[in-house]
């Protein structure tokens, strides 16, 4: 294996060791898939500390270049940094796409309570509706209609900038979801799954009751986020 080129100078050392580690990564010395090697291993090569390594790999995961997986090592995803939104949400992990899922429509919902007019109770209506009747359909046909009242709360909270953040998450996520279901079988025994759950959702938007619409969401994400991480 090629050297990284000697000890780094001092300076912003972790900005060094992430550049100079993304150089390597560029140049082919790890490819795309393969494993980086571990924390000691760099901070011999880049003469720093292992914290500094540590700090430098955060970076680079955040750059899209490299992701940790417990317990197998740092592996490269990519040979340069991902520099759009849509590509950085097509590597992360489900969980986080949930955790920010969260952020974003329970406030939403919130919203939505307050603003709601008779055209957004309407759409609602009609999308509780077609979530109900694609119990019976295949998991990417639930998972469409899902998606579409989720949408239909988002676009009642009167926000068209959540409604474009939102759209941002939805080809992935709609992506991930068909794998969830068929994973996790969240329709086993329920082909309608959490549809006490979001009529509950749908009526406290209807009577403007903010903080019960947000608590309805909130329990909902997370106990799917809950059984990801078990899973």
């Amino acid at each position: 294996m090629s050297s990284l080129g000697g000890p780094l100078r001092p300076s912003p050392l972790v900005d060094q060791a992430a550049r100079r580690i993304a150089e390597q990564i560029a140049a082919g010395q790890w490819p795309v898939g393969g494993r980086l090697p571990g924390e000691v291993a760099l901070a011999r090569e880049l003469g720093v500390g292992r914290s500094t390594v540590r700090e430098a790999l955060r970076a680079l995961a955040g750059a899209g270049m490299v992701r940790s997986r417990q317990g197998a090592g740092v592996f490269v995803t990519a040979d340069r940094p991902g520099g759009d939104w849509p590509a950085r949400l097509r590597r992360a992990e489900l969980a986080h796409l949930y955790e920010v899922r969260t952020m974003v429509e329970v406030q939403a919902a919130r919203l939505a309570a307050v603003r709601r007019g008779e055209a957004d109770l309407a759409a609602l209506d009609r999308a509780l509706t077609a979530r109900r009747e694609a119990g019976g359909a295949a998991d990417a046909v639930f998972v469409d209609a899902d998606i579409a009242l989720h949408s239909a709360v988002v676009a009642a909270a009167g926000n068209p900038v959540l409604s474009d953040l939102f759209a941002e998450f939805v080809p992935v996520l709609r992506e991930r979801l068909v794998e969830l279901v068929a994973l996790l079988e969240l329709r086993k025994g329920d082909p309608g799954h959490g549809y006490a759950a979001h009529a509950e959702l749908v009526e406290a938007v209807r009577r403007g009751d903010a903080e019960g619409a947000g608590q309805v969401l909130a329990d909902e994400l997370e106990s799917t986020r809950a059984r990801l991480l078990a899973g």
